[in-house]
């Protein structure tokens, strides 16, 4: 039976991130690095990987940062290609880029924010999985790691775009798990509100007032509180797990 360290130990690993320069995917990079792996950053703006990749590197391991739209399959055939190119293997894959546009109405969403929202959340998402997770199946395994949203299953009118598409990458998960398995497992985080980013759009006061009255927890999550569900997934500490649709969200119930 191995340690509670070497269980949670990525040590060796190589981890493919969407989204990984800010936010929850930030979080995640540094936390895997943390634990011994090498990361590679992916998002659109390069300078902000290259923020992050040298943070991996002042934790002692190696990072490639690479700009990349994941809605856009050539960009992620390319993406694939330099990370098996640069470190031989991923280990890990974590589809965390997304987008959730405003709208003031469902006329006002137009096709091409709709063809965006889908390309960035799921269809993305869905290929980098097909490319890495036949690689990993065909040879040592690996785990891939998708991160939806609370409203995949709880929408509101302010979302429906972006709760249509993380409701597909839940079912992605499945079938993926199903189609990969035994040697690559999938599993799903189910994110509740975080203070990322997209939280300086909020009106604070009035966003408290809802978590108050809507979550457990009555608060929104730090980012940080996103490091012990993913590295768990990621690790050997999750071996018996995939398939899973797991909640991180303070027990947020609308």
């Amino acid at each position: 039976m191995k340690a509670v360290e070497e269980l949670f130990s990525l040590t060796g690993k190589v981890a493919l991130i969407t989204g990984g320069s800010r936010g929850l995917g930030r979080e995640m990079a540094l936390a895997f690095a943390k634990a011994g792996a090498d990361i590679v950053i992916a998002s659109r703006k390069l300078d902000a990987c290259e923020k992050v990749a040298a943070e991996v590197e002042a934790i002692g391991r190696r990072a490639l940062p690479y700009a990349c739209h994941i809605g856009k399959w050539d960009q992620v055939n390319e993406l694939v290609e330099a990370a098996y190119d640069h470190f031989g293997k991923v280990d890990i894959l974590v589809n965390n880029a997304g987008v959730s546009p405003l709208y003031d109405s469902l006329v006002d969403v137009s096709e091409s924010m709709w063809d965006s929202v889908l390309a960035l959340n799921l269809k993305g998402p869905f290929r980098l999985s097909a490319l890495v997770g036949d690689r990993m199946a065909k040879g040592s395994g690996g785990a891939i790691i998708n991160i939806s949203s609370i409203a995949a299953i709880r929408p509101t009118k302010n979302e429906v775009p972006y709760a249509a598409a993380k409701a597909g990458l839940n079912a992605l998960t499945l079938a993926l798990a199903d189609t990969y398995a035994p040697k690559v497992r999938v599993n799903c985080i189910i994110a509740g509100p975080f203070l990322t980013d997209i939280a300086k759009a909020w009106n604070m006061e009035e966003a408290m007032k809802r978590f108050e009255k809507n979550s457990a927890l009555g608060r929104p999550g730090n980012p940080e509180e996103i490091i012990g569900s993913a590295l768990y997934f990621a690790s050997d500490a999750a071996s018996f797990t995939t398939g899973s649709l797991l909640a991180v969200d303070g027990g947020y119930r609308k």
